[in-house]
């Protein structure tokens, strides 16, 4: 395995089907229709992390087997991206070691993130501590390093990806073995310098909202565009919402270009 992405989930942020809606998406029988919150997780043989932490984090690790979790990367601070959080103290105990007692003794995990976005995630969750605490309680314990630059997750390089979308957010630039994923999940522009970046990108995973217009995040015709100019080898859209039905939707798009859904994993 070179490097791998899967999708833990690939819709927006109320989630496909929406609460108390009959439309046709979101009474589909086809599962691709059914889309948790956007998140995904990289590994390679030696290594696995996690972008985002989605509120249905744990039901997707729970279905996809993930166990092994070396860091989380967070792409900003809005709740569909984070409200997951939490539920990285089981991480923390997995990658543990036994005390003196028996008891495990969880092990900190690295989180990488612009420093808008850790500053955000304190706020949230002021419980996050570093280290084990005296009483033994389950809390979140979390190493975080501000993204500036280039950074390093075992034998995967990450890029910081600036777009535009609302908070401060980072796409990331993900690259290991010679494959080159690019990773923009919310964006409603990619500036200039971003997307000089990005050049010959196996897979590229870019924000789709939907047909229409929306302010914060790419509609169909802005993010073909995109996909234009980067001009990767393949392309998954991500962020989607009831609007788009999986089947009708990917049917209008140009070769190499596709739907992500729930499960999928890439290769590279």
């Amino acid at each position: 395995m070179s490097l791998s992405l899967q999708f833990l989930g690939t819709g927006t942020s109320v989630g496909v089907p929406q609460i108390g809606c009959t439309c046709p998406t979101c009474t589909s029988s086809d599962p691709r229709d059914r889309r948790r919150r956007t998140g995904a997780y990289v590994r390679t043989q030696d290594t696995a992390f996690l972008i985002d932490t989605p509120p249905e984090m744990r039901l997707a690790a729970l279905e996809l087997g993930i166990v092994k979790v070396d860091a989380v990367v967070v792409t900003h601070c809005h709740m569909d991206h984070i409200a997951g959080f939490d539920d990285v103290r089981r991480f923390n105990t997995l990658n543990g070691s036994p005390g003196p007692d028996g008891r495990i003794i969880g092990a900190s995990m690295p989180c990488f993130a612009a420093q808008e976005t850790i500053e955000d995630l304190r706020h949230v969750f002021p419980y996050i501590t570093e280290h084990a605490n005296e009483q033994g309680l389950f809390r979140p314990m979390i190493d975080f390093t501000p993204v500036e630059g280039p950074f390093k997750i075992g034998d995967v390089t990450l890029t910081p990806l600036p777009v535009e979308h609302g908070p401060r957010t980072n796409g990331y630039l993900i690259e290991s073995g010679g494959a080159r994923f690019a990773y923009i999940s919310d964006c409603s522009f990619i500036p200039d310098s971003t997307l000089a970046l990005m050049g010959d990108v196996d897979v590229l995973v870019l924000d789709c909202l939907r047909e229409r217009f929306h302010p914060t995040h790419l509609n169909r015709e802005a993010a073909l565009g995109y996909v234009e100019r980067i001009r990767p080898r393949r392309t998954f859209f991500v962020h989607l919402c009831h609007d788009a039905r999986h089947a009708e939707f990917e049917a209008t798009l140009p070769d190499g270009v596709r739907l992500a859904y729930d499960g999928l994993e890439v290769r590279g």
